[in-house]
């Protein structure tokens, strides 16, 4: 790419001169960006109502409590909610997180004065029907009966508890089965009343809106809210030392596919290291035809069904691991030659070559990714949320650029410790 081919991706991303960052009076961040090319209006963002405030025995809690916002206000029922949202063609869903519970909506940019009603009564005033409570409950007991017979959920959830023990990072956001039933519905209100309020939320905009005109109806809308009770968000405790031992595996008897992770605890989203680990992750286990490990294990040695690598960096440092699904007999096989790239990689210099198309790639699919109104809303929400700055996407074309095959080899070595392996598998 040339430099005026450079020049004119950078300002056709969007930057400071057309993100409308404002800031309500009772905290609440709103961030706009006008884009007339649709007639539809994008509505995404979150609040710091978590999993982190879970307490062990009502782990699920704070995902129960978002589920359940929809299912009932002070104002509308359960069906007139959705007969309203279904009426005008519209989306709205919420959904509790480790650190935060998302929403996010979609309509013509006629009907964003119902979306926006719809989000506030949600929020602000549900009223937890008992019938709502219990049928959403059942839902989630049979979600987690499933999910204990998913040999690839089960060995992500091994991992996550080899790889952080007694950190909140081990426990599944979704709970238990014993954790689910034992929450009643004044457990629901009082999660509720003490972590909903407008302290750390934010919320994007995207569409064929007026920033100003925006604001004036979120203004209306939500500035009143207050929660004097609301804490402040939940914080990590240090990263610990994987768990002895090393490898666990979990027997779901009568399948006939077995599934491992393997992987350390990588950087966090707002670590300098972290686009060097995401540059390096692409060519480990990304790029292609699944990067270095698919060709491997996949391709060459055909012990997998699939074969990639992951960064799952955000507001905490999430794992950075190596996930394949292969026949039961093969585990050895394919974890032999997982380690073996894993020691490579933490060895040698990616080629010059592998970073160029790397790098080429994250340059490239950027634009892509922001062509939908709902990408936009979703890119922008997280310059708020990692602090990255409203002009993090100008610069990104060169701060990739910048990353050298030495960086990402001392980023691996940081992060990857062959010795400390974390290996969760599942199967029969």
């Amino acid at each position: 790419m040339n430099s005026k081919d450079s020049k004119t991706l950078s300002l056709s991303l969007p930057g400071p001169d057309d993100i409308v960052r404002s800031e309500l009076s009772n905290g609440i961040v709103l961030l706009v960006r006008s884009n007339f090319n649709s007639p539809s209006v994008v509505v995404n963002g979150y609040l710091m109502a978590g999993s982190l405030f879970d307490e062990d025995t009502k782990l699920g809690l704070a995902g129960f409590t978002a589920g359940v916002l929809m299912r009932g206000t002070a104002k509308r029922s359960y069906h007139e909610i959705y007969n309203d949202l279904e009426s005008a063609g519209a989306s709205l869903h919420i959904n509790g997180g480790t650190h935060t519970t998302g929403f996010g909506s979609q309509a013509l940019v006629e009907d964003l004065n119902l979306l926006l009603e719809l989000l506030s009564e949600s929020l602000r005033y549900p009223i937890f029907p008992d019938d709502q409570v219990e049928l959403l409950r059942a839902r989630l007991l049979t979600s987690l009966a499933i999910r204990a017979q998913d040999t690839r959920e089960m060995s992500s959830l091994t991992f996550d508890q080899i790889a952080y023990p007694g950190h909140p990072y081990s426990r599944p956001e979704d709970g238990y089965t014993e954790t689910i039933q034992a929450i009643t519905r004044e457990d629901l209100v009082e999660f509720h009343r003490v972590h909903y309020g407008p302290r750390g939320m934010v919320i994007s905009v995207v569409g064929a809106v007026d920033p100003d005109e925006v604001a004036d109806k979120i203004t209306g809308l939500l500035s009143e809210w207050e929660n004097p009770d609301q804490p402040a968000a939940a914080s990590l405790p240090p990263s610990p030392a994987p768990a002895d031992p090393l490898t666990r595996k979990i027997a779901i008897p009568g399948k006939f596919q077995a599934d491992l992770v393997v992987g350390v605890i990588g950087p966090e989203r707002r670590a300098d290291d972290f686009l060097a680990a995401a540059l390096g992750n692409n060519i480990l286990g990304v790029f292609g035809m699944m990067g270095r490990i698919g060709e491997t294990v996949r391709e060459k040695a055909g012990l997998a069904y699939y074969a990639y690598s992951s960064l799952s960096g955000g507001m905490g440092p999430g794992p950075w691991y190596v996930s394949a699904g292969v026949d039961p007999q093969n585990i050895e096989q394919a974890l032999e030659l997982v380690r073996q790239e894993i020691k490579r990689f933490t060895s040698d210099l990616v080629s010059p070559d592998e970073l160029a198309d790397s790098q080429s790639n994250f340059i490239g699919r950027l634009p892509l990714s922001l062509e939908s109104n709902s990408g936009m809303a979703a890119a922008i929400l997280n310059l708020e949320r990692y602090e990255l700055g409203l002009d993090y996407y100008r610069r990104y074309p060169d701060l990739v650029r910048a990353v050298t095959s030495e960086e990402i080899l001392g980023t691996a070595r940081r992060h990857w410790d062959s010795d400390q392996l974390a290996v969760g598998t599942a199967g029969p």
